[in-house]
């Protein structure tokens, strides 16, 4: 075998414009739908938890003096991290159906599309 040639065709297929399929733009199009919400339910979840961890810190005196307004103060921010914590879950499924929304009618289309070739 001519190793030049193999190389030279790799090394061209990699400057060759690619041609995507229909199930890989399909793959792009769900993962585009997907990937924004998760990201942002991950970050936002671990902020919450991590408000609510202060908040505990401070309630049980581990953070601060142990007064009872440090541990008022620690009851209001766990408060908020429980809140941000119970409304992470709807945010993810406004997010996620504005996605779907948006790239739904494509996605569809592209289904169908490889639906009727097979």
């Amino acid at each position: 075998m001519n190793t030049n040639k193999i190389i030279a065709e790799k090394i061209a297929g990699e400057y060759a414009p690619k041609q995507t399929s229909k199930v890989e733009a399909l793959i792009k199009l769900d993962k585009k739908v997907k990937q924004g919400p998760q990201i942002f339910a991950l970050v936002f979840g671990i902020i919450s938890s991590l408000i609510l961890g202060t908040g505990m810190s401070f309630a049980m005196g581990v953070i601060g003096d142990g007064t009872p307004l440090t541990m008022a103060i620690g009851i209001a921010v766990g408060l908020v991290g429980i809140a941000g914590a119970c409304v992470n879950y709807p945010i993810y499924k406004k997010n996620i159906q504005k996605g779907k929304d948006k790239y739904g009618s494509d996605i569809i289309r592209l289904a169908r599309e490889i639906a009727d070739e097979e």
